[in-house]
């Protein structure tokens, strides 16, 4: 039976379209899926001699501080965290590293260097403690021998503006990396491993997540080629790059010895869930669009245009999904792919209206939209007259890639700060 409250007007709905997402990053909270997993599996740690506790990525702050909460403060010998520059905060008897996101930079790099100098101490009767979150690829780079920082740097950097899915990267990632692809694992041996590991990728396929540090990968060694080739990339990497994934293309895959065990503790889909929880709370009828939302961001905006049409009419709606869509960069402006969302699905609308009032807010559950502040954008019927009464035109800022500076002339940012987590992205789309 349709809903027959009054329907809402557009500030209601932005205001609704806020709070839902930012339920379903509050479900994303990473201290509490550490303190339960810790205490259902008390018994990988409670037999331990000693316990060294490493946390990589957006979360890695809130991890670890749930970890020295749960775990017996005499057994930890070591504990490091690395993350990136917004959620560094100190915390007692712990090294946090600030670093990079989501180009790698020199702090990073001797984050990782740290984080395989206590792998490789711990001994066979005692346990590391990997606390793993989306962000952790890029904040430990460990350039494989022969390639420089400055070109692992390069090689990322020509990665995200090719328009690539993050399962591509993190093929190429791994395959240039010490530690990613089961790296941290292997060097945690002969010492037992415990990685708790909140997700931000489709399936939750724990070899993808932070480039799997501690996971085998299951790609074949020439596979990495074969997606830099396929990218149209071969002349544009650096040759050193080049020359290692063409020697590793060469070699048959190693066997993967390790003693550690894997445990996923969050993911985008319970994030999901909770924003379906809080719509309903609210009133809309909802309706899932995508429980994991890829490929072109155009795609994706058209993609809720035609749900939003085709939505029943007459009662309060909210259209979701969750996920991580991409951008093929062609522009020299500032944004990120949520922001790049926004501003086309509110051009879109302009040439194709809905029926009635609506809001629309793509984010990041991090809380920052690519090299940017913002967590992503929140637009409505509004948008695009805004920034036609100062002159501007979206379809500008898009051909630039420029979807930032628009929609802050709009006053159509979303803006969080840093969340303390990581679980990628989330789309709501309410109809009034």
């Amino acid at each position: 039976m349709a809903r027959t409250e009054t329907m809402p007007g557009i500030d209601e709905l932005k205001q609704d379209a806020l709070d839902i997402f930012l339920a379903g990053v509050a479900a994303a909270d990473p201290h509490d899926a550490v303190v339960n997993a810790l205490e259902v599996h008390d018994g990988e740690w409670s037999k331990a001699g000693r316990i060294f506790v490493i946390a990589a990525g957006k979360a890695a702050v809130p991890m670890m501080r749930a970890a020295l909460e749960t775990l017996p403060e005499g057994k930890i010998a070591e504990a490091l965290a690395v993350t990136n520059y917004e959620n560094v905060a100190e915390i007692d008897g712990v090294t946090v590293i600030g670093a990079s996101h989501p180009l790698p930079d020199e702090n990073g790099a001797a984050g990782a260097r740290e984080v395989e100098r206590i792998a490789h101490q711990a001994k066979a009767s005692d346990l590391v403690l990997c606390l793993i979150s989306g962000g952790a690829s890029a904040l430990m780079p460990a350039p494989v021998e022969g390639v420089t920082l400055e070109e692992k740097i390069a090689t990322n950097d020509l990665l995200l503006k090719s328009g690539a899915d993050i399962v591509a990267m993190n093929i190429v990632r791994k395959a240039l990396s010490r530690l990613k692809g089961g790296g941290l694992a292997r060097a945690i041996s002969p010492a037992q491993g415990l990685a708790l590991i909140l997700s931000d990728v489709p399936g939750d396929d724990l070899a993808i997540i932070a480039s799997g540090p501690t996971v085998a990968d299951p790609a074949p060694p020439a596979k990495a080629l074969e997606i830099v080739r396929g990218l149209g990339l071969a002349d544009r990497l650096p040759q050193s790059v080049m020359a290692h994934l063409e020697a590793r293309a060469s070699h048959p895959a190693k066997d993967f010895v390790h003693t550690t065990e894997n445990l996923l503790v969050g993911s985008n889909r319970i994030s999901l869930s909770a924003t379906e929880n809080a719509a309903d709370h609210r009133g809309y009828e909802v309706i899932v669009l995508s429980e994991w939302l890829e490929g072109d961001v155009q795609a994706a905006a058209e993609a809720f245009l035609d749900a939003g049409q085709t939505a029943p009419a007459g009662q309060k709606t909210a259209i979701l999904a969750g996920g991580e869509t991409s951008v093929h960069v062609t522009g020299t402006g500032k944004g990120g792919r949520n922001q790049e969302m926004a501003l086309r699905f509110a051009a879109l609308c302009e040439s194709n209206p809905l029926p009635g009032d609506w809001a629309f807010l793509s984010g990041g559950t991090d809380g920052r939209d690519g090299p940017t502040d913002a967590a992503g954008g929140l637009v409505t019927p509004q948008t695009i007259p805004a920034l036609e009464a100062k002159g501007l035109s979206a379809e500008d800022y898009l051909a630039n890639n420029d979807a930032y500076h628009a929609l802050r002339q709009a006053d159509a940012l979303v803006t969080t700060g840093g969340t303390g987590t990581n679980v990628a992205d989330l789309q709501v789309l309410l109809l009034g």
